[in-house]
């Protein structure tokens, strides 16, 4: 398949190894976008976007970011935060009364940005329409027992994230959930990003289909064995309920769905514009950035069943091979199922977005971005 794009001369070994990713055996979708101190160096994108590998994947072809939506919702509560609208430390019950039920009066946005607030799964059976429920969803948070006291240690919330953050910004923000992080993460940038996707904008989605024969790395065996083994474990709750997580995200319902943990439609461009922002100071204060990307929490994650490193909303590099972006120890952005990834280098002024619609097994990095990131930095 034909790579289509913009790539710097400087830059030819990145869009070799994008060609090299395309002409993979399963290889379906793929876009790629890298800025270096606000320049655009690479622009590309190959390969199909239908279920049927019949239409060419176009400039603008949406796909379903999945966890990497997690900090365009992070950046918006952090400029409530910065308008004196919301505090990292004041309880969460302060602005949603509800929430302090079942021992979760402690719990502060500082808590849920750093995935320690314990409210990683339901452990409350719930129906497969709930999902596209607000209202449920929000009143089954508000009613969860925390796994653990507030900042004892942490455990990634895969899709709780999104009503915690979501709720948080609906009732201090007063705007829809979608309206209010696409106003604040996306629209100031120019961003061709969607948190509730319109219905006409449906022709440009990528349908996303998984590998099939590869069984990822340690990591994403070993949290496999758990959610097909041990249904009442913390780490199966929250990838399986409600039971539609795993199979809804090709529905338009999904699509339509303000879910600010999962569910963020864009393409690499919007990624590698979101984090370029960040670098350039458009979206936070800079001592307010500095705060969202300073480790919070770090070690073993109670959810993903290996090492993490978190800061406020944003995962950092971590020097194992499932987890580091591949640039410096100052990188920080966030990877989303199945192979999607955005992330920036402050140190080298590198803002990285990658998106693909075969999704791969692997927990945190996927294979294909970090090799394209590797790549990057080879470059520079």
């Amino acid at each position: 398949m034909s790579v289509q794009g913009y790539c710097d001369p400087q830059f030819q070994a990145v869009a070799d190894e994008f060609a090299a990713l395309l002409d993979a055996p399963q290889a379906r979708g793929l876009a790629l976008c890298v800025q270096v101190g606000g320049t655009t160096v690479l622009d590309l994108w190959g390969g199909v976007r239908d279920k049927d590998n019949r239409q060419p994947w176009q400039r603008d072809t949406l796909v379903n970011l999945f966890s990497c939506t997690k900090p365009f919702a992070a950046v918006a509560l952090l400029q409530l935060v910065a308008e004196g609208k919301l505090q990292l430390d004041t309880p969460i019950a302060e602005y949603w009364p509800e929430f302090a039920q079942a021992g979760k009066q402690a719990i502060t946005l500082r808590h849920v940005l750093s995935h320690q607030a314990g409210v990683t799964a339901l452990t409350t059976a719930l129906q497969a329409d709930d999902l596209f429920d607000w209202p449920t969803m929000t009143a089954a948070i508000a009613a969860q027992a925390p796994a653990w006291p507030a900042g004892q240690t942490h455990g990634y919330a895969p899709i709780t994230y999104g009503w915690l953050t979501g709720e948080l910004l609906r009732r201090v923000d007063g705007r829809s959930v979608g309206d209010s992080v696409v106003a604040r993460s996306a629209a100031p940038l120019g961003l061709d990003f969607f948190l509730g996707l319109p219905e006409q904008e449906d022709a440009r989605v990528a349908h996303l289909s998984r590998g099939k024969g590869d069984m990822g790395d340690e990591a994403a065996r070993r949290l496999l064995s758990v959610t097909f083994t041990q249904p009442k474990h913390l780490s199966t709750l929250a990838f399986t309920n409600p039971p539609s997580l795993m199979t809804s995200t090709n529905k338009p319902q999904w699509r339509r769905m303000q879910q600010p943990a999962a569910n963020g439609q864009g393409h690499a461009r919007s990624l590698a514009g979101f984090y370029q922002g960040l670098l350039a100071g458009q979206l936070l204060p800079a001592e307010l950035l500095t705060e969202a990307t300073r480790e919070h929490s770090q070690g073993e994650d109670h959810t993903l069943l290996t090492d993490t490193r978190f800061g406020l909303g944003f995962m950092l590099d971590q020097p194992i091979a499932n987890a580091t972006f591949g640039m410096g120890p100052q990188a920080f952005g966030h990877p989303g199922a199945g192979g999607s990834l955005g992330f920036a280098d402050p140190e080298r002024q590198v803002a990285f977005g990658f998106v693909t619609n075969l999704m791969g097994p692997y927990v945190l990095m996927d294979p294909r971005a970090q090799r394209l990131a590797k790549a990057v930095a080879g470059c520079l």
